[in-house]
């Protein structure tokens, strides 16, 4: 079992940056899990926004792509989301998870999710 604990969320101004930080505990995490965060915005579904493979390549949507950036540190056991230049269609719950099937871009890839952490970026 895997838990994860997500963090850093906030409200923003647009142009701004923040970066969360996605813990884990339970069973060893060091490389066993692909990485992903997902955001969901009100009244619409949950899409991928980065993820990170065990050995460390990463892959972002096109909306965040140049803006975001997804790394770990398996020593301490975390993701991290950098986010820069944010914007008010960033706004929403930020979830990161863990998982090893599939590609990676579907949250069915995944077997364990934090509880999300709120963004919100003002105009």
């Amino acid at each position: 079992q895997v838990q994860l604990v997500e963090s850093g969320g906030g409200l923003v101004q647009a142009g701004g940056s923040l970066r969360l930080s996605c813990a884990a505990s339970g069973r060893t995490f060091s490389s066993l899990y692909r990485m992903g965060w997902f955001r969901q915005a009100p009244g619409k579904e949950r899409e991928v926004v980065a993820v990170i493979s065990r050995s460390g390549g990463t892959t972002s949507s096109g909306s965040v792509k140049g803006r975001f950036t997804i790394s770990r540190d398996n020593a301490k056991n975390t993701v991290y989301l950098q986010m820069n230049s944010l914007k008010p269609e960033d706004t929403a719950v930020y979830y990161c998870a863990a998982g090893l099937r599939g590609t990676g871009w579907s949250s069915g890839d995944y077997d364990y999710w934090g509880q999300g952490t709120q963004v919100t970026v003002s105009s």
